[in-house]
């Protein structure tokens, strides 16, 4: 088996000390790597970071992760994800890294994704300056996803795309339709869809749900965790049929 443990939307904060280091206990008995689907901290400072670095000490598998709008809003991510690094967290960024499980290479592709909305009803650079930087945000973190999957796919067995934002309209169903522009784009979609992939995991849709698939067929899972319920949500990446028997 090649098993991936994700969660997403963890918010690590002063008043939470202990609580995901517990749901983590026996992880590494149930995965081979664990990623992080963003919105690590609550308020994307450096003192929540290294609180969220205290709480994955004793894990011992690979961590890798993508930060989410929460990590950003301190307006000091680099300082956030030193904290991450230094912790022993791969963390991606448009970028990509390989992990070797038994013998089969496991390619991670992460990016935090943006909004942007979905086919017929999405945000087009026209207009305002404002409204063209919304939507060049997508395209560049769309664009970096989509050459971190293509790179990372050359020297990899199973391929897999971590974003905190979602790439497709149906893991956030149960949130208000409104609010769909600013929980994922469908540019996402299509660079995954174009590089290939054998998974998507994503966080951001607390009120979404689990399941969906990209228009070309790859599945989507939402891990935000108050979506799947639990410390996180395992995925075996040789047996798609066995996903999700695995939970904490």
């Amino acid at each position: 088996m090649t098993r991936i443990a994700a969660v997403g939307d963890i918010h690590v904060g002063t008043d939470s000390a202990g609580q995901v280091a517990r749901g983590l206990a026996h992880v590494h008995e149930r995965a081979d790597l664990l990623l992080l689907a963003g919105d690590l901290t609550r308020c994307g400072t450096v003192g929540e970071a290294e609180l969220v670095a205290a709480e994955l000490e004793d894990v011992t598998i690979p961590v890798v992760a993508v930060l989410g709008n929460h990590d950003f809003h301190g307006d000091e991510p680099g300082l956030v994800t030193r904290a991450l690094i230094d912790a022993g967290v791969t963390v991606l960024d448009g970028t990509s890294t390989t992990v070797d499980v038994d013998g089969t290479v496991i390619g991670v592709a992460g990016a935090k994704g943006f909004g942007g909305g979905f086919a017929g009803a999405c945000a087009t650079a026209f207009g305002e300056r404002a409204m063209k930087a919304f939507v060049d945000e997508t395209r560049q973190e769309a664009a970096r996803l989509h050459d971190a999957l293509v790179g990372v796919s050359r020297r990899s067995d199973r391929t897999v795309a971590l974003l905190h934002y979602s790439p497709v309209e149906e893991t956030l169903r149960g949130e208000r339709l409104e609010i769909y522009p600013f929980l994922g784009s469908h540019l996402l979609a299509e660079a995954i869809d174009t590089a290939g992939a054998d998974l998507v995991v994503h966080g951001h849709a607390h009120h979404g749900s689990e399941r969906g698939i990209t228009p070309g067929g790859i599945r989507v899972r939402n891990v935000a965790q108050p979506v799947i319920g639990h410390a996180y949500r395992v995925f075996d990446l040789r047996d798609p049929a066995a996903e999700d028997r695995s939970v904490a």
